[in-house]
């Protein structure tokens, strides 16, 4: 059986999305429309003739306004729709379920800690208190480049990687503000993160983000698995670099010295991540990583929704879903915060979609949040976070993040994730070590264009060949196999280093 030219999402929606290139004159039997002009693939039809001003529904949600008279058939996209103001009802928890546990418990093979977390990798990683430090500490990690030099770690094959870690602030910034605050908590965060075997943290000596304010703050204290030093105290380039290659290969033997045992699904903590989304996000990809995310937390383990701005216009689908009204006000809390924050700095929630999710097919922020808390799945919303703050709840939480992806993940690992699972449309390239991420394909034009990138083509939903339920139990058993020592293929290409980015919010002088 052909499936449909165009997918019709809800019984109440104003538009189909075409599923192929639709050409005018092209009657869509299902919706008895006659197509007018040229509808790419992934992008929206009218069903319906839909007057100036009148709403326009997506996922049975409202996702703009018709800024001009549309016809039944025509193209719906940035010329006709626009973002617009309305009331969302919150109606705190009245749709919290309780969660039904698996009737069959799933299994990794992890490495347990000393203190009983679990981590999916086993790094040594070198963390920066400011950029001054970031030179040194990329030559002592490429020290122990596999590809560069194979010697230094073949006496160390449990070991994973040394990582350099490193970012652009640190100083000029207020001792006594947000900004310092949340780079402090993040760089904590990473010093303790379970995929770390040890940790070495560098600075210059001079900055105003000390390592010993770092580590008070954050109460951490130095030990045998966390060493601090700074190039001024140590003596120059240099040396540094000769004290830091050092002291890894002090570490190495004891990092080595771990073996991966079988542990419950409970102890996986996933970060949720989607970038360079198209119109079929929403459709596939999302809803299969939602569907994968079900069944992590029916295991007992935690999945991060993050992104704040891209789930605008769609809290009130969330905060239906909290576990408590507490906890589904914190989130309408964090989005006041959002909308205060833009305005302040002359800046609309609706900068967001970006241009390639535009020439995928998506048009408001609006539309692009249905579709993106579709990863979050269906249970229940237990928690919300501040950036990089340490998840300690099981089940579906939420982070406030900014829609930028590396900023976004990496909060999520601060806070503890040891997976990251990334959806994309248009064909994001991307990693985060030390945590391994795994990325879905939304369509198989992507999937054969740059498979290269991808971990699973979630492009069978729209041909008609898998369900979502079909593809969301395959896409768990990835994230069990990838948890156990399995590479994804962003860890084969080497994405990780690069990608650390802490959220910059103090005003630097």
């Amino acid at each position: 059986m052909n499936a449909p030219a165009a997918i019709r999402l809800h019984i109440n929606d104003d538009v189909v999305i075409a599923r192929n290139q639709l050409i005018s004159g092209t009657l869509i039997a299902q919706e008895s429309v006659t197509v007018q002009g040229l509808i790419p693939a992934g992008h929206k039809m009218a069903t319906r003739n839909i007057a100036e001003g009148e709403a326009v529904r997506r996922y049975g949600q409202i996702i703009g306004f018709a800024s001009r008279p549309i016809m039944a058939g025509q193209h719906v996209h940035v010329h006709n729709l626009s973002i617009g103001d309305f009331n969302r009802d919150y109606a705190y928890g009245k749709e919290s379920v309780d969660t039904v546990p698996a009737t069959e418990a799933a299994f990794f093979q992890g490495i347990v800690r000393g203190d009983g977390r679990v981590a999916t990798r086993n790094y040594i990683g070198i963390l920066t208190s400011v950029n001054c430090s970031a030179t040194v500490a990329r030559a002592i990690a490429d020290h122990f480049r596999r590809d560069i030099h194979p010697e230094a770690l073949a006496a160390y094959p449990n070991v994973d990687g040394v990582v350099a870690l490193t970012h652009g602030v640190g100083c000029a910034i207020d001792p006594q503000g947000e900004g310092l605050a949340v780079l402090q908590r993040t760089l904590g965060g990473y010093a303790c993160h379970a995929n770390f075997a040890s940790v070495l943290i560098i600075g210059l000596g001079c900055e105003t983000n000390q390592i010993s304010d770092l580590l008070a703050t954050q109460g951490l204290k130095e030990n045998v698995r966390l060493h601090t030093f700074t190039i001024q105290d140590t003596g120059g380039t240099v040396k540094t670099i000769q004290h830091g290659i050092d002291r890894i290969q002090e570490m190495l033997p004891a990092a080595n010295a771990v073996q991966r045992q079988t542990v419950s699904a409970s102890h996986l903590v996933v970060g949720l991540q989607c970038g360079g989304s198209d119109g079929y996000s929403g459709i596939s990809a999302n809803p299969v990583l939602g569907a994968a995310v079900d069944l992590l937390v029916r295991q007992g383990g935690t999945a991060i929704l993050s992104e704040t701005p891209e789930i605008y216009g769609a809290e009130h689908l969330l905060t239906r879903r909290a576990v408590t009204p507490a906890v589904g006000e914190k989130l309408v809390q964090r989005i006041r915060w959002w909308e205060d924050h833009c305005k302040r700095n002359g800046a609309s929630m609706d900068n967001n979609p970006s241009s390639g999710n535009k020439a995928g097919g998506l048009t408001t922020v609006l539309e692009k949040s249905l579709g993106g808390i579709a990863k979050g799945g269906s249970t229940n919303l237990v928690e919300v976070y501040e950036y990089a703050q340490p998840v300690r709840a099981q089940g579906l939480v939420f982070m406030d993040t900014p829609g930028y992806d590396p900023i976004s993940a990496t909060g999520q690992v601060a806070g503890g994730a040891n997976l990251i699972c990334f959806t994309t449309g248009r064909g994001s390239a991307y990693g985060c070590a030390p945590t391994p991420s795994l990325k879905l394909a939304t369509n198989t034009a992507l999937w054969q264009r740059q498979a290269d990138d991808m971990d699973i083509n979630c492009g069978d939903v729209l041909d008609g060949s898998a369900t979502i339920a079909e593809l969301g139990q395959r896409f768990f058993q990835m994230m069990l196999e990838t948890a156990s020592g399995r590479q994804s293929r962003s860890e084969l290409h080497g994405y990780g280093q690069n990608e650390f980015v802490p959220w910059q919010l103090s005003v630097i002088t």
